[in-house]
């Protein structure tokens, strides 16, 4: 198993959770983050002054998949967060050791359908 991790732009939020759920990816976490790369932040202006907005807001999906539909996920967020700008964000991909259902106690591919 592995678990997908996506920091995408807030505003490709729908885009990119329509297509996992129209390929049958329906189960996600999504959480509001702040963060930096490699654009560094964006000068704002209000009234006479400049101020640098360091940590932009940014969304975190989180997807628990079989090992044998990575590439597909992967290939879903690449395709529907793209703007072409930089900042459109990353794509993290993490081994599982163990998933476990706590209501039913299942574990591993089961726990996850």
């Amino acid at each position: 198993m592995k678990k997908i991790e996506a920091i995408i732009r807030m505003e490709r939020l729908n885009i990119v959770k329509t297509a996992l759920s129209d390929n049958g990816f329906i189960s996600l976490t999504v959480s509001e983050v702040k963060g930096r790369g490699v654009q560094g932040g964006i000068v704002e202006r209000y009234r006479t002054s400049e101020y640098v907005v360091d940590l932009l807001p940014k969304i975190k999906l989180e997807i628990v998949i079989p090992d044998d539909e990575k590439d597909k996920v992967i290939e879903i967020i690449k395709e529907n967060a793209y703007t072409g700008k930089m900042g459109d964000g990353k794509i993290f991909v993490i081994p599982l050791e163990q998933v476990i259902r706590i209501r039913t106690g299942e574990n591993g591919n089961t726990a996850i359908k």
